[in-house]
């Protein structure tokens, strides 16, 4: 894995000072994140919450072309959206890249699509307001949402950026337990990444 100093970018967990949750500075478990809608994906089709209204439970991905962290997840998401988001299925994975440097263009997004062949919508939230909604800081950063679009977990995919070495792995979990009807057993982690590069002359809710 490339190194993210290399990029001249943070890779560090997140441990701001607590506002909601333990990690995230906006929201917290149970939280009901704002719809989105008219998001341009990889595909050419605009996007928006009703793509997903049905699915009993949605995984939503911050992610980008340019962390080499968001890059080591590229799989393992794709791998879970083969799994567990067919088209008959009761799971949607939707990923979102919120940055607005040239690597994270949407152009460079369809490219990165195609040569990966990705299974799930890759969309660009140019505004970043679904970033902002959600509290997302990091990349890759994952929410898992039940039926009502409560958050009931967000933080990191697993336990362990080297896929050797995962013990847990926390977004299937929560995505089993929703389908089950059982409450996620752990809620939030610490998401490690590399910071979403964030317009600082936009307000920030």
């Amino acid at each position: 894995m490339a190194a993210c100093a290399a990029l001249a970018v943070p890779c560090l967990p997140f441990n701001s000072a607590v506002i909601a949750g333990t990690y995230n500075p906006d929201r917290a478990i149970g939280d009901v994140v704002p719809p989105w809608k008219d998001l341009p994906g990889t595909d050419g089709r605009l996007h928006s919450w009703n793509d997903v209204a049905d699915r009993d439970a949605v995984v939503v991905a911050f992610t980008c072309n340019s962390c080499p962290y968001a890059v080591d997840y590229e799989r393992r998401i794709d791998d879970l959206a083969r799994k567990h988001a067919g088209k008959e299925a009761r799971v949607a994975v939707v990923a979102i890249n919120s940055n607005l440097i040239p690597e994270d263009a949407p152009a460079a997004m369809k490219r990165r699509a195609a040569e990966r062949g990705f299974s799930f919508p890759y969309l660009f939230d140019g505004s970043q307001e679904v970033a902002k909604s959600f509290g997302a800081v990091r990349t890759p950063e994952f929410f898992v949402l039940d039926r009502e679009r409560r958050i009931v977990y967000m933080g990191a995919f697993d336990d362990a950026t080297k896929p050797g070495d995962v013990t847990k792995r926390h977004v299937e979990d929560a995505i089993a337990a929703v389908l089950a009807g059982r409450e996620v057993a752990v809620q939030e982690t610490a998401p490690v990444g590399c910071l979403i590069r964030f317009d600082r002359k936009r307000t920030r809710r």
